[in-house]
């Protein structure tokens, strides 16, 4: 028999939103979403060792490692979920930035979720662990399945779609990050000029269909969610080449989509050369994952 894992560590990609409409009100005063979400190769990576206690760090990160913590959040939903007396010694090295609507804080919850599952032998299914990622964060289940994805209601209702049709992406993070809760609340107060056709971009991406899914591209989150540099940075990539460029969530970061990777990196320099934080990145086929393992 083999002896258990001692620790294990985790890579769950952040993401970005092909499309983002906000199509009504649940119960709650949530809001009913429809989009289109893809996995990118921008990493969060959570190392998790065996213990008796629940300790969190962040090395060289600022975000609150208090029990507001998404990964706190999602140990305590696992160990109580599965009844496991112990705990865990869990180091999170934050790749992704902060407030940007890229889905960091879900990823840390994701890789918990699978750190946990796999450290502890405890086999939930990936359904079980898409329950408990929806009690922690809305994101948390496309997190856990990564790849290209419809996701609807909360973010609970996942439709996995063939992958992306073969692209680059460039995102930039202006100097601010975006409230989500702010974001929503300017919508209820303002509305959106404009609503992105997330079914005609899934149709687009079942054909491999590459101008399609641009064509149908776009975030109704964009006009009120406060980003005084989202135009000005939608312009920059367009002028590079991109054959859309959008924001992501609830913002801050934008991003443009091209076809192929030299104009791409060339739009990452033109940013980062005025000061920006810029990222090339390729889309990713999965979620969070075990890499490593020690015994």
């Amino acid at each position: 028999m083999a002896a258990p894992l001692q620790s294990v560590t985790v890579l769950a990609p952040a993401k970005l939103n092909l499309s983002l409409d906000v199509v009504g009100l649940l119960p709650g005063g949530y809001h009913a979403l429809d989009m289109v979400m893809q996995a990118v190769d921008l990493y969060e990576q959570v190392i998790l060792r065996r213990s008796g206690r629940l300790t969190l760090r962040a090395p060289g990160s600022r975000v609150p490692l208090n029990e507001k913590n998404t990964a706190h959040k999602a140990a305590l939903a696992f160990f109580h979920y599965t009844g496991l007396l112990a705990g865990a010694d869990i180091t999170l090295r934050k790749n992704t930035p902060v407030r940007a609507g890229m889905g960091g804080g879900s990823a840390d919850a994701a890789a918990v979720l699978v750190g946990l599952n796999a450290l502890y032998a405890a086999r939930l299914s990936m359904s079980e662990l898409c329950a408990l990622g929806a009690s922690i964060g809305a994101d948390v289940p496309f997190a856990l399945m990564g790849g290209t994805c419809r996701v609807q209601g909360l973010g609970d209702l996942l439709k996995p779609l063939p992958p992306c049709p073969d692209c680059w992406f460039t995102a930039v993070m202006p100097g601010y990050g975006i409230s989500t809760p702010a974001a929503f609340a300017a919508y209820d107060r303002v509305g959106s000029p404009f609503h992105p056709d997330c079914a005609a971009q899934e149709a687009a991406i079942r054909a491999g269909d590459l101008a399609g899914l641009c064509a149908a591209a776009g975030n109704a989150l964009e006009t009120c969610a406060g980003g005084a540099d989202t135009a000005a940075l939608k312009q920059a990539l367009l002028a590079q080449g991109a054959r859309a460029a959008l924001m992501t969530g609830s913002g801050a970061v934008v991003f443009g989509i091209f076809e192929a990777e030299g104009p791409a990196r060339a739009a990452a320099g033109a940013l980062q050369a005025e000061g920006r934080q810029a990222y090339t990145l390729r889309p990713d086929r999965g979620g969070a994952r075990v890499v490593r393992a020690g015994r």
